[in-house]
Parts: structure tokens; sequence; C-alpha cells
């Protein structure tokens, strides 16, 4: 599945316990069409402790991914939740582009 969400993009959160929520996306997982997302979904990851490595063991709290469909792209132009569509250049190379303010979002 081609996601339309790319690595350092800044999504809105459109539902769950984090709605209204902005972050930057961190790693995008096409294979499950979800992502992750920072400050978001955090969860509770119990550690144990690693004397050798100089880890301590307790409760860590970290990003859990999040699903593709729950969260909408913000053009870094307008600052407005957008759904991209993609076009072609001059050069033929595809792009995404803002469908309200009609600007190239890299």
């Amino acid at each position: 599945m081609s996601l339309k969400i790319k690595k350092k993009d800044t999504v809105l959160v459109l539902s769950g316990k984090d709605k209204g929520k902005k972050g930057e996306v961190l790693r995008p997982f096409p294979e499950d069409a979800r992502v992750l997302v920072a400050k978001v979904m955090m969860s509770a990851k119990h550690v144990k402790p690693r004397p050798q490595q100089g880890q301590p063991g307790g409760i860590q709290r970290r990003e859990s991914p999040i699903h593709i469909s729950k969260v909408m792209l913000i053009c870094p132009k307008c600052d407005k939740p957008v759904r991209p569509k993609s076009s072609k250049l001059g050069t033929g190379e595809k792009v995404r582009v803002c469908r309200k303010c009609s600007e190239v979002i890299l």
C-alpha cells in the first residue's frame, strides 16, 4: 500500500484519545498502513534491568503506531489539514500538492 504521508511530515490526529494533537511522523509502516507519530498514542512498556549495558529497569513511556486513516497531513504553507493530491511536474517527477493552496508539499 502506498502511503501519502512520509517521514518528517506534520500530521493532525483525527480520532481516538489523542484527537486534535499535532505531531511529526517518526517512522511510516506501509505494510501495516500505520505511522509512528511523536508524542501521540503513548503506551507503557515494562523493561527488565540490564546491568551489563547499564540500563535500569522500570516502566518506560513510548509511542505506538497509529493507523493511517486516523491522521491527516498538515500543509506546511497554509497550516491546514489536507488530503494531498498527486501531480506530475514538467520534468516527470511525481509530487504531492495541497488541495487548498495548490502548493507543492515536499
